[in-house]
């Protein structure tokens, strides 16, 4: 769409450029011109020039159309052409700008199509043409118009060449690296879903084995009372919240397999929902030295709480008190458009080897073999945040450590409260 935008602008100036050397040609070296075909032939090109500006969002079949466009300039030209002295035209060398476009554009059987209609039509203009028809006829006056034409025509394909058609060029490179992050985004959503289907199985498995842990250690709670044996109690109500933790992860994994959607939360405001968070993780691990600091700008700006993204926060937070348990900091901005989070450690930082696999496949930042994982929770926090319309980046700091950088769109997370 982008290029053929290009073609019918340079279109458009070519019009323009024509008309302008046809009455330089008429009135300012005295050429007799048939300026009712010619007039005709660049009016009708405008026309069409027009009608395909308006019905360029149309959905057709791009290459194809765009083809059929640049053999409507070769038969447009050639017409132009015909009037003008045909092959003794200096301007006919023009007939390699459709060529290049389309070298730079189409697939090989339109270029080799394209081409061969073009050598065609200058090879009739070599034998069928109007010629010049000078009112003061003279040789040294021809000749110079003749290198004039040749000048003025180097001189608009140069322009053309430089500006538009490097356009086009860079608009293809453009499409082939969407492409190519399109391929890599369907082999993310591949690993998600095949992540997907383990949680679901895995979820159902660890079930029954939960359930049976919960109903014994109940009725263990039930026979050693906090009143006889309080240390005994106490104990095995802690092994109660585990369970309980155990079972909320279940559910969340669950929730983002399909069972349930884990995005139904409700618009709450954007400070509530961070320390909700905060206080989540700071409960799971409470011996972790760590501060916050919220910056607004929006007061009443809010956020859906997501399950998804809640978990994707806490597994960046857990990497960050992994890495250095002394220090691990939250910083939080917002406006009414947009949340930004930078989460920030003192560990070694990110290892060279594997920097450029986060986030795209499960792989760990880990360093230290004590500290070794699968890299699950990092690449389903991309994967959520990602799937929000939003960016995380992780970077070294000067002063040492990670900084993970969060930014999420508040415009299409909100809702009614």
């Amino acid at each position: 769409m982008l290029n053929l935008r290009s073609l019918l602008l340079l279109r458009s100036i070519g019009i323009g450029a024509q008309l302008l050397v046809i009455l330089l040609a008429v009135y300012g070296f005295d050429i007799k011109l048939p300026l009712p075909p010619l007039l005709l032939v660049l009016g009708l090109l405008s026309g069409w020039n027009l009608y395909s500006w308006h019905s360029k969002n149309q959905n057709h079949k791009r290459e194809t159309y765009f083809f059929f466009q640049l053999m409507i300039d070769v038969l447009a030209l050639s017409a132009v052409l015909y009037f003008t002295g045909g092959a003794t035209n200096p301007f006919t060398w023009l007939f390699l700008l459709p060529i290049v476009i389309a070298a730079t554009t189409l697939p090989a059987l339109q270029i080799w199509t394209l081409a061969f209609v073009t050598i065609a039509a200058y090879s009739l203009l070599m034998r069928y043409y109007l010629p010049l028809d000078y009112a003061h006829p003279s040789h040294d006056s021809g000749f110079n118009l003749h290198i004039f034409g040749m000048w003025f025509g180097f001189m608009f394909s140069a322009v053309t060449v430089a500006y538009f058609i490097s356009g086009m060029a860079r608009n293809l490179r453009q499409r082939d690296r969407r492409l190519a992050e399109a391929r890599e985004q369907q082999l993310r959503d591949e690993r998600l879903i095949a992540l997907g289907t383990l949680a679901t199985g895995a979820a159902h498995e660890l079930g029954t084995p939960l359930a049976t842990m919960t109903i014994i250690n109940d009725a263990l709670i039930d026979d050693y009372d906090a009143a006889h044996h309080p240390e005994l109690n106490q104990q095995l109500h802690i092994i109660c919240e585990q369970i309980q933790r155990c079972k909320t992860a279940l559910s969340t994994l669950s929730a983002s397999s399909g069972e349930i959607r884990a995005e139904s939360g409700q618009a709450v405001r954007v400070e509530a929902y961070l320390l909700q968070i905060i206080e989540q993780w700071r409960a799971q691990r409470p011996g972790i030295h760590f501060h916050h600091h919220f910056d607004i700008d929006d007061q009443h700006a809010q956020i859906l709480a997501d399950q998804a993204l809640t978990q994707a926060v806490i597994n960046v937070l857990n990497n960050a008190a992994d890495a250095s348990p002394d220090s691990v900091s939250f910083h939080a901005h917002w406006d009414s458009d947009k949340l930004e989070l930078s989460i920030k450690d003192r560990g070694e930082g990110l290892n060279p080897l594997v920097s450029h696999k986060l986030g795209k496949e499960p792989c760990s930042s880990k360093q230290k073999e004590t500290e070794s994982g699968l890299g699950l929770g990092l690449f389903l926090a991309h994967a959520t945040i990602k799937r929000m319309g939003g960016e995380i980046t992780l970077f070294n700091r000067q002063q040492g450590g990670v900084c993970t950088r969060i930014i999420l769109p508040l415009n299409d997370l909100t809702g009614a409260a």
